[in-house]
């Protein structure tokens, strides 16, 4: 097995047997990244691909001071987000102030709740909701890289992330009531 250095090395070079290597390594846990992001299974199929065409053209760029995981993760993160900017998808217009009666202190219980089913309930979550929660609960922005990446304001990033998690304890609720629990 080729060592990261050397895998980049000959990427770099244009050897096809190594891009594919580093596709074939990477691709499955960016395009579950991708799928948090986009609506279908095919919009996050294009992402992948278009994040992965500016990962081998910023390959060059990548510095070996992080990991070339978390490196090509922003890549396809930014990927997606420049996507859903240019559907124009967002409808952020509260501010936080105005949603916080709907909001509980108290963290949500996922106790029982498999991965994949809340990865469920996230996907089904109004655009704008789950671009935010995704960003910050899952891969850790801060409200203020959100709102800079999104060009929104903070206020908006805490709403809409609040408004997130408000609809994931709604959804929850119903389903621990469907459940008998």
């Amino acid at each position: 097995m080729m060592d990261e250095q050397t895998l980049i090395r000959d990427c770099l070079k244009g050897s096809p047997i190594a891009q594919r290597k580093l596709f074939e390594t990477f691709a499955p846990k960016m395009m579950s990244v991708c799928l948090r992001y986009m609506k279908d299974h095919q919009e996050a199929e294009d992402i992948l691909q278009d994040g992965f065409i500016k990962v081998f053209q910023k390959l060059g760029a990548y510095e070996s001071t992080g990991s070339l995981e978390g490196w090509i993760r922003r890549i396809v993160v930014n990927t997606a987000l420049d996507q859903i900017r240019k559907n124009a998808k967002f409808g952020y217009t509260e501010d936080v102030t105005e949603v916080g009666y709907k909001i509980e202190n108290n963290d949500f219980a996922f106790e029982g709740l498999v991965a994949q089913d809340l990865m469920k309930l996230i996907n089904q979550m109004p655009e704008g909701y789950k671009v935010v929660f995704n960003m910050f609960a899952i891969e850790g922005y801060s409200h203020k890289e959100i709102a800079d990446l999104l060009e929104i304001t903070e206020s908006t990033s805490k709403s809409q992330y609040s408004r997130a998690r408000a609809y994931l304890r709604e959804k929850l609720e119903k389903i621990e009531i469907e459940q008998g629990r």
